[in-house]
């Protein structure tokens, strides 16, 4: 955990984007968990991509802000990512779960990971040394 750096894009750039992932959460859809999550996801041209998550009945067809921010990302064509922030509900931070770390393993193993609750401090992780230090690989 590197909760004292601000990570690739200062102190004012975590701040703006912990905002963007704190501000999309109204947008979630959550009404079986209650658990309002959103996600910023930076690019390396400086787009933003957000996402929240999206519950369903069907518990596996939900999906979850990092993962529905990742793909608003590959869809616009956007390879370069370099951070996320992810914000749920409390004080405490909201880590991505294994499948989002996963996923955004696949495209960004250097990701910095800004995870931060409705209010408080943000905790900065890097995903590949901090959150998935033995990801998943295909031989």
């Amino acid at each position: 955990m590197s909760g004292a750096q601000a990570g690739p894009v200062g102190e004012a750039g975590r701040a703006a984007l912990v905002e963007q992932a704190r501000s999309v959460r109204v947008n979630a859809h959550a009404p079986h968990s209650g658990f309002a999550v959103g996600a910023a996801l930076l690019a390396g041209d400086g787009q933003v991509f957000l996402g929240v998550n999206v519950e369903n009945a069907a518990s596996p067809a939900g999906m979850c802000a990092e993962r529905a921010a990742l793909a608003a990302a590959v869809t616009a064509g956007t390879s370069a990512l370099v951070a996320i922030a992810v914000a749920g509900e409390g004080a405490g931070p909201c880590v991505p779960c294994g499948m989002c770390r996963q996923a955004l393993h696949e495209l960004a193993p250097d990701l910095t990971v800004h995870a931060a609750g409705a209010v408080g401090p943000a905790v900065t992780y890097h995903l590949g040394r901090d959150l998935l230090p033995h990801a998943f690989r295909l031989p």
